[in-house]
């Protein structure tokens, strides 16, 4: 069935409190897919961030970020109070996300609404700590512990507890019960509430894409609580890193900094920590999107210490034999293999092997001097098509950049003579492709410039910032979406009504 849908990162919802988040605002969101004829929500990964504010290097994979809870609710549940909520200043900008303000406002209201919950009296709360024990204890008495630190890295506590010895995990354990209960209550109401978001989606017609990154951020409760997993050296410091070599892009490649995964050792225990964070995956989400998915077949691992990622090295990775264990542990899961950039005979062979649709992206399309993969006649039916992604400009920023022979050779492709024609045209393009799924940004819909950029990758400051008005979702925008997905087959016509016989 051709399904489309938008993109659209839950930060970047309206909300009076400084970041988008579950509360009404979202609801109305979905209200608003569902009446303009889509079936998709792609969203960016929900775990909770750190320096440089990326939802790609979270402290946790398992965790969600508590920004996102909505203060409604907890006004409701009198929690609250509106005064308490207000009195909170979120910043200036109400097109984007002070990260500052919010990391330093967002933990005082929380905490308050934890003293007064009652919470390890709540049976619902006691069942949802049984039910993630695997990580949520480790979770919350990582962020305690960093708490009391001064919120340094883990590689920087003292040895004992940077170990994990048993003497010292009692010790911080006692002392830091009432921080480590915080941080719980925190991911119960999350849990609680984005549960009942996706319920109401699913309801109407509206699946949620998720996305998760192949790699955990070193300095992560994952990293602290499972060195086993990952290639690191009896101190538990890495022995390489994750990155990506140099390109026409980046002179000396992308060093990531994330540690990288000790294959072997996950194939002895069949993946079970894989199968695990799978199978939270797809519980709270309807699609999982895995991020370079490349990095399955081979992975560039770059020696720990470097500033660059020159003089990394490709090594293989578990190739299909991780997806064998889960389709046999999991079944068959809807997957979307993020296939983008250079790609080697073998990753293609993995990724058609795994019959995941792999993505395709119209901004890599309209180099003048070669064909490729990414021209819509080029595609088959198994792919989900994209205008852009979080990473890439939105398409009236990109035109910008376009060089003379590619924009010339793009208007003759779309039949258009005005740059101001590229954005819709594009639009299209992917909603008229063959491709199964197509999905568009929202700001690409809205016909914004690069002030609405979601990233810029390699660079650190100003990203993950952008936020849309309630404003932007007019009955022409709607009517609009829902007259595209009607047109191109990607949204089922209403059924109408057979006249009645007059007697």
């Amino acid at each position: 069935m051709r399904k489309c849908g938008v993109l659209m990162p839950i930060s970047s919802l309206p909300s009076r409190f400084g970041i988008g988040g579950f509360s009404k605002e979202a609801y109305d969101f979905v209200d608003f897919l569902a009446d303009a004829g889509q079936s998709l929500w792609q969203i960016l990964p929900l775990g909770p961030t750190g320096y440089g504010d990326s939802p790609y290097q979270s402290f946790s994979t398992f965790a969600g970020s508590p920004y996102y809870i909505s203060l409604d609710a907890l006004i409701d549940e009198g929690l609250l109070t509106q005064e308490e909520c207000e009195a909170v200043d979120y910043g200036d900008e109400p097109d984007k996300v002070n990260y500052e303000k919010i990391y330093n406002t967002r933990f005082k209201l929380l905490r308050k609404a934890y003293e007064r919950s009652n919470i390890k009296t709540n049976p619902d709360y006691l069942e949802f700590v049984e039910e993630n024990k695997e990580w949520i204890k480790d979770y919350a008495m990582y962020m305690a512990i960093k708490d009391s630190l001064g919120g340094i890295s883990w590689i920087e506590w003292d040895e004992d507890i940077r170990l994990r010895k048993p003497d010292a995990m009692a010790e911080y354990g006692k002392k830091l019960s009432g921080e480590i209960s915080f941080y719980a209550f925190q991911q119960y109401l999350f849990a609680k509430q984005w549960g009942e978001l996706k319920a109401y989606a699913n309801q109407k017609g509206i699946s949620i894409i998720g996305d998760i990154p192949i790699y955990v951020a070193f300095d992560s409760a994952d990293t602290w609580a499972n060195p086993e997993l990952f290639q690191l050296d009896e101190e538990n410091v890495p022995i390489a890193v994750a990155g990506c070599p140099p390109d026409a892009f980046s002179a000396t490649g992308q060093l990531w900094g994330n540690p990288l995964y000790k294959w072997d050792y996950h194939e002895e225990t069949g993946f079970a920590w894989w199968l695990r964070r799978l199978a939270y995956c797809f519980k709270i989400y309807d699609v999982v999107r895995i991020d370079h998915f490349r990095g399955f077949d081979e992975y560039w691992a770059v020696p720990y210490g470097d500033d660059t990622a020159e003089n990394g090295e490709w090594r293989k990775g578990p190739g299909y034999k991780l997806f064998e264990a889960m389709k046999k542990a999991l079944g068959n899961q809807a997957v979307i293999a993020e296939d983008l950039g250079f790609l080697t005979p073998s990753v293609l062979k993995l990724v058609k092997k795994t019959g995941y649709p792999g993505m395709k992206i119209l901004q890599f399309a309209f180099d003048s001097r070669e064909d490729n993969d990414y021209l819509p006649y080029n595609y088959h039916k198994n792919c989900v098509v994209y205008t852009g992604t979080h990473d890439n400009d939105t398409v009236n920023g990109w035109i910008a950049e376009v060089g003379r022979k590619d924009l010339a050779f793009m208007k003759r492709f779309l039949g258009i003579r005005r740059n101001s024609e590229i954005c819709r045209s594009l639009i299209r393009s992917a909603l008229a492709s063959v491709a199964d799924t197509a999905i568009i940004p929202l700001q690409d819909y809205l016909g914004l410039g690069s002030e609405a950029r979601i990233n810029t990758p390699s660079t650190l400051g100003g990203n993950w910032e952008w936020r849309v008005s309630a404003e932007a979702f007019t009955q022409e925008l709607k009517d609009e979406m829902l007259e595209l997905s009607l047109l191109y087959g990607r949204a089922p016509r209403p059924k109408k009504e057979k006249a009645k016989k007059i007697k």
